[in-house]
């Protein structure tokens, strides 16, 4: 190969690696968190479940472990006498359930999409979430569907008009 050649994007990926292009049914926890950070912003393509589902048990653990923290220095911080917080113990987990919540705003949202397309659903039903009640009953359910063979026209590179593209008709 040239040094001004590109890579041939049709060989097989080298044994041992995985192929981030397509969804990973069957991960497990350490595989689905590297995939989460790996396609940090990567809203094309799909997310099986268990990648899916495991990020959303991480995340649910990383929030709960951080605001029983937040409680627990707060409570420690309150004055016996008068009830009042004293001191700022409290604010540190509070500032890292924020600094935590922006770092994976981005790639949750990418995650969500990724896993809408896998179900065959069009990655815009994201914005149901947005509708107060209803809307996050909603993302659960389509994140509960299973995949969907249509979910491949979201994979990137997929065509778009049709399987094979034509030649202009010429006369």
């Amino acid at each position: 190969m040239s040094q001004h050649s590109a890579p041939n994007p049709y060989t097989p990926a080298q044994p041992g690696t995985t192929d981030l292009s397509q969804p990973l049914y069957g991960a497990g926890i350490g595989d689905a968190v590297k995939r989460f950070f790996k396609k940090y912003a990567t809203f094309s393509g799909r997310a099986s479940r268990s990648e899916y589902w495991w990020w959303m048990l991480v995340n649910f653990v990383v929030i709960t472990a951080l605001v029983i923290w937040m409680f627990a220095a707060a409570a420690g911080s309150v004055d016996p006498v008068t009830g009042e917080l004293e001191g700022t113990g409290f604010l540190f987990p509070y500032a890292l359930i924020g600094l935590w919540s922006l770092a994976t705003l981005v790639p949750s949202l990418a995650l969500t999409v990724r896993r809408l397309h896998d179900g065959g659903f069009n990655g815009w039903l994201i914005l149901l979430g947005l509708i107060p009640g209803v809307g996050g009953i909603a993302i659960l359910v389509f994140s509960l569907m299973p995949s969907k063979p249509e979910g491949a026209r979201f994979d990137a590179g997929a065509q778009q008009y049709g399987a094979y593209p034509q030649a202009p008709y010429q006369s």
